[in-house]
């Protein structure tokens, strides 16, 4: 199976692993991966800034990027969301419709592609450790996310995954919405962590890296020792 992915801005400018540990995980569950070098923004910053006109314009690139895929694979589910539910309304009334469709139809995130479209729940990781998943809004309410990332880290050898207190809540970050709402954004933040505090994990793992980079700053200021992993660097340990 010929599998693209897409690797999010987030990914390729701040957690680069996460997107080398994606190609890993896909390779071992028997894809031969294609990562197109001229990618660059799925167009959500710029839609959420109220810039839809030139969102527009790098939603171009991406459906001009991807439009021949077979499968379009991304470790975020914020990315995955945005090109699933955004993109028709975009492109509201274009005459390209029928190929906007198509290919919202052949974009998953990563434990949702792994789970239900290649039928895998065990990779054979091992990772030694307490953790704890945060849901990220994104994957919750627009990739309707919730059990698949669970499948995945159940069957990681050594790893103790314990549920977290109201793990339905959003983290606060937002993307801009932790800039517009600074205050709001981190007392969501601070009740999120105290959470992770509670379950005495020593790792939070997601399918966001935006979350995670919130959280664990939050962590960090804290002074606490819990560690953030993208649920594809849990995926990729121990072959």
């Amino acid at each position: 199976m010929n599998v693209h992915v897409f690797i999010p801005c987030f990914v390729d400018q701040l957690y680069p692993d996460a997107g080398f540990n994606t190609i890993k995980v896909l390779e071992r569950a028997g894809c031969n991966v294609i990562y197109n070098p001229t990618q660059t923004c799925c167009g959500q910053p710029a839609f959420n800034a109220g810039y839809w006109g030139e969102a527009r314009e790098v939603c171009n690139k991406f459906i001009a990027d991807f439009s021949d895929a077979e499968y379009v694979v991304v470790p975020s589910a914020s990315c995955t969301g945005f090109v699933k539910n955004y993109y028709s309304k975009i492109y509201d009334n274009a005459t390209n419709q029928k190929n906007i469709k198509a290919l919202q139809a052949k974009v998953y995130e990563l434990t949702d592609f792994l789970v239900n479209v290649l039928k895998i729940e065990d990779l054979g990781a091992s990772f030694e450790g307490k953790a704890t998943y945060h849901d990220s809004c994104a994957a919750l309410r627009e990739c309707k996310i919730k059990s698949e990332p669970r499948k995945l880290l159940n069957n990681v050898k050594g790893l103790e995954l314990i549920d977290l207190q109201d793990n339905e809540t959003c983290c606060g970050f937002g993307g801009t919405f932790a800039v517009k709402f600074e205050a709001i954004s981190v007392a969501m933040g601070e009740q999120k962590a105290q959470h992770i505090i509670n379950t005495k994990a020593d790792y939070l793992i997601s399918t966001d890296l935006s979350c995670l980079m919130h959280i664990g700053g939050v962590l960090g200021n804290q002074g606490l020792p819990i560690r953030s992993l993208h649920i594809a660097d849990v995926l990729a340990s121990g072959y």
